[in-house]
This record gives structure tokens, C-alpha cells and sequence, in this order.
């Protein structure tokens, strides 16, 4: 059978590894489903979503020309996460470091100019 990109295929896991799952396409096929692309978010064990001899429908993201390896994907047939909710500029609240109402601008470093030049200068003298 020839596969092409984007088509849906179903297949049956063959082996599990820790990077990923094995898809046994047909008798001389076989494809894998990396861990990222099993479920939307971070996927800590792919025995909580695969098993072997389990019986898996994926969709083709990519056939290496060179070698015909298949990549596979699971998470790209699941429903849509939900819509992330926009956010209005004016709920967003700005987080400030220092004292924000005390308006001392360069001054501090103009105060302890004379100091830092006196240092420099002991410092250049020795």
C-alpha cells in the first residue's frame, strides 16, 4: 500500500519504548508514534495510553524519503483542547520590583557618585 502524508491509518502496536510506540501498518510497514504526539500535554508514562497488541487509528505527519520511516500521531485525530480564553489588556495587572509611587529617578546614583569616584581613585592610586 502506498502511504502518503496526512492520510489516516490504522495499525496495531507492536512494541513500547520509552521515547515511543511501534505501529505494525501492514506485513512490511511500520510506523511510530512518538510520546509527544500520543496526547495533548506533558505525557510522563506511554503505558497510560498504549498497549501492546492494542488495535490504534493515526494520522501520517511524515514519510522520510530516504530511509521510509513513518511518523505517526495520535494526538493529531483527538478533539481540539479548548480555545485558550483571550485576555483583555486591561485585566492584566503589572507586577512592579521596587517602590513604584517614589519617583527618585537617577538620583541615588548621582548621591553616591562622589563616593564611588573616591574609591576609584584610592583603588588607581595604590
Amino acid at each position: 500500500m502506498k502511504y502518503q502524508i496526512g492520510q489516516t491509518v490504522t495499525g496495531v502496536v507492536t512494541g513500547i519504548q520509552p521515547y515511543g510506540a511501534f505501529i505494525s501498518l501492514d506485513e512490511t510497514h511500520q510506523g511510530l508514534i512518538h510520546i509527544s504526539e500520543t496526547h495533548y500535554g506533558f505525557v510522563r508514562d506511554i503505558h497510560d495510553y498504549l498497549k501492546v497488541g492494542q488495535s490504534v487509528r493515526a494520522k501520517i505527519l511524515d514519510i522520510d524519503e530516504y530511509s521510509q520511516k513513518i511518523s505517526l500521531s495520535l494526538r493529531c485525530l483527538e478533539e481540539d483542547q479548548e480555545d485558550v480564553p483571550v485576555v483583555n489588556a486591561r485585566d492584566v495587572h503589572k507586577r512592579y520590583w521596587t517602590n513604584y509611587h517614589v519617583h527618585t529617578g537617577f538620583q541615588p546614583i548621582a548621591d553616591a557618585m562622589d563616593g564611588w569616584l573616591a574609591e576609584a581613585r584610592q583603588r588607581f592610586l595604590k
